[in-house]
């Protein structure tokens, strides 16, 4: 969801003609500038589920796209927040597959190490063409060549047996797990263990489920989940009650046991960490993830949300993004979404890219 940027060597290039001689230089290459000091959610106009990392320099942003075969996986790349916004969507991912061939919804990427390499995995839910996810959704897996997140990538399998959603990783204590949503009557939060990035092993165990009545607000749902750590401790953020109605809000897990298999390892808050203010205009916020500032000091989240109560569960969501910080029983502290009207400043260490060409004077 791109703009290639690409650094241009000067060169030096001698022209004789008759007894004038004419040297051509290359101006010095320009470094790096700083960016414009603050920025405005939303980040573009459409882009359900979305998920965003800095990596090597630049900023990669990927979302729902609906869609059909044609429309595939996209992901925008930029240097800064302000180039983001106007980036273009490069598709990176089709499949003509009928079973999985449509309907790509919240895609995450995690550059992975694993006997096979070190690439990016995506992981997307996708199924066939007018279907929904309770009967024809499952989560797939595609791998990059390199480590470039535009890839190219090849299909890997469908991670989970079942139909489900939303599918994440989490990595703790040198293992890997997937978490994801599944339809059993109401949504509930499952976790796998994994053999490798593309591979789930034993049963999913059901972690989460719809319990307070915050969590079912228009419908009884829980999705969408995404770990965070933060000195060695250990959540899993959710989203919580149905995308269809306004109060779409975050709720989270806690690691306080000894096994990430075991149901009584996770423990819930009562209360939501991120929902819905009316004062600041901002409806349905929630199927977030988090990515670090570009010089890695701050904390950064990205959600979608609506501008209006009535705002639905479809491609009028838009991605937003802020910091947030940490309280000092080492909880996160999101605070609440800020207005789409409010500045706020970018994240720290964006820098702007070099030049796309140079000037050449004799």
């Amino acid at each position: 969801m791109k703009t290639y940027i690409h650094l241009m060597y000067g060169f030096g290039l001698m022209l004789l003609l008759g007894s004038c001689n004419f040297s051509a230089r290359p101006s010095p290459m320009l470094p790096p500038t700083a960016t414009a000091a603050t920025f405005r959610n939303p980040l573009n106009n459409s882009g359900p589920d979305p998920w965003l990392t800095y990596y090597d320099g630049y900023y990669y942003l990927a979302a729902t796209t609906w869609g059909d075969a044609a429309t595939g996986l996209t992901m925008r790349k930029a240097a800064t927040i302000a180039e983001l916004k106007t980036a273009t969507p490069i598709r990176i991912w089709q499949d003509s597959t009928a079973s999985r061939c449509c309907n790509y919804w919240a895609p995450e990427f995690h550059l992975l190490t694993s006997t096979n390499g070190t690439h990016w995995y995506g992981y997307y839910t996708g199924g066939a063409a007018g279907t929904n996810y309770a009967a024809n959704q499952h989560i797939h897996v595609i791998e990059s060549a390199s480590t470039d997140p535009l890839g190219p990538y090849t299909y890997k399998g469908q991670l989970v047996s079942r139909a489900a959603l939303d599918g994440s990783i989490l990595q703790l204590n040198g293992a890997l797990y997937a978490i994801y949503g599944i339809w059993d009557s109401v949504q509930n939060i499952y976790i796998q263990a994994m053999s490798n990035p593309w591979t789930t092993t034993g049963s999913g165990v059901k972690i989460s489920t719809p319990l307070y009545d915050w969590e079912r607000q228009t419908g009884p749902v829980n999705e969408g989940p995404v770990a965070l750590q933060h000195s060695g401790k250990t959540f899993i953020i959710y989203s919580a009650s149905a995308c269809w109605g306004p109060d779409y809000k975050l709720g989270m897990l806690t690691y306080t046991g000894t096994n990430p298999l075991d149901a009584s390892s996770w423990t819930k808050s009562t209360q939501p960490v991120f929902q819905r203010s009316d004062a600041n205009g901002v409806f349905a916020p929630g199927h977030n993830t988090f990515f670090k500032s570009p010089d890695g000091t701050e904390d950064w989240m990205i959600y979608h949300a609506n501008s209006s109560a009535s705002g639905a569960c479809d491609m009028s969501r838009t991605p937003r993004i802020q910091k947030f910080t940490w309280n000092a029983d080492g909880t996160p502290n999101f605070g609440e979404p800020v207005s789409t009207g409010a500045d706020l400043a970018v994240p720290s260490g964006e820098v702007s890219a070099p030049p796309t060409t140079t000037s050449h004077r004799p």
